[in-house]
This record gives C-alpha cells, sequence and structure tokens, in this order.
C-alpha cells in the first residue's frame, strides 16, 4: 500500500492507517520495531513532521510505545486479571491525570477505569488490565 499525496486524507492519518492495519494483521507482532523516523520517512516518500504525527497517533491509541535508544515498538497486549463489581458499583472511563499514568506506568493512549464502590470507596485500573465481571 502506498500513500497519497493527493487525498482528501491527511498524509500523517494515511500512514497512521497503513502501520495500524500491519499491526492489527500481525505483520508488525507485539515489540517487534515500527521503523525509525528517517526509515519511514524513505519508505512512504512523506516529511518527517508526517510521521512524527502518525506515530503520535498511534501512541495515543496504545498500539506503540515510543522510548529513547528503542525506537518506536508495537505494544504489547498485558495480560487482563477480573475484577469482580460489588452490587451497586459504578464504574466511568476517562484518561489519566500524569501522576496516574507515572505511578501505574501507562502508556499514552490508554484510559482507567474508576471503580465506585456503593460506600463510596474509589479504586483505579489501567483499561487495558482488567475485566470487569459481576457477580452471578
Amino acid at each position: 500500500m502506498t500513500i497519497d499525496p493527493y487525498s482528501h486524507t491527511p498524509v500523517y492519518v494515511q500512514l497512521a492507517d497503513l502501520l495500524r492495519q500491519r499491526i492489527e494483521s500481525g505483520d508488525l507482532a507485539a515489540g517487534a520495531n515500527v521503523g525509525s523516523e528517517s526509515r519511514l520517512v524513505q519508505e512512504y516518500g512523506i516529511g518527517r513532521d508526517a510521521v512524527r504525527m502518525g506515530i503520535a497517533l498511534l501512541r495515543s491509541e496504545g498500539l506503540v510505545t515510543t522510548s529513547r535508544g528503542h525506537g518506536t515498538r508495537v505494544r504489547e497486549a498485558p495480560e487482563r486479571r477480573q475484577v469482580e463489581l460489588a452490587p451497586g458499583a459504578s464504574v466511568t472511563a476517562r484518561m489519566p491525570n500524569g501522576g496516574e499514568r507515572r505511578s501505574m506506568q501507562l502508556d499514552e493512549g490508554v484510559p482507567v477505569l474508576e471503580v465506585r464502590d456503593p460506600k463510596g470507596g474509589v479504586e483505579v485500573f489501567a483499561a487495558d488490565e482488567v475485566e470487569l465481571t459481576r457477580p452471578a
């Protein structure tokens, strides 16, 4: 697949779509290097800013992670653990604040689930690490 510079879809979105498709198909497996900025610039014939914006879009979706010295890699899906909701509990999905992101070591784009029990207690979970269940 190629990127069409004359399309109504911005080139960075086209790049993100191409890479997302490769990730979802398994062509780029968890932990795989997505490629350096310069390689993606050459491979797709687009500017460095477009590559950065495309990677940022995938990072915000939680599909890739970027770190100095390691480049951009496909994010590994964490194992999910089951959390049983108490009767009368409520759940709110939201984006974490900076402190929560650091303390929970969350990648960019990963939301949290805020679980409030009937007594007012609150627990916050990384949304990609839990499966909420109701008692039978």
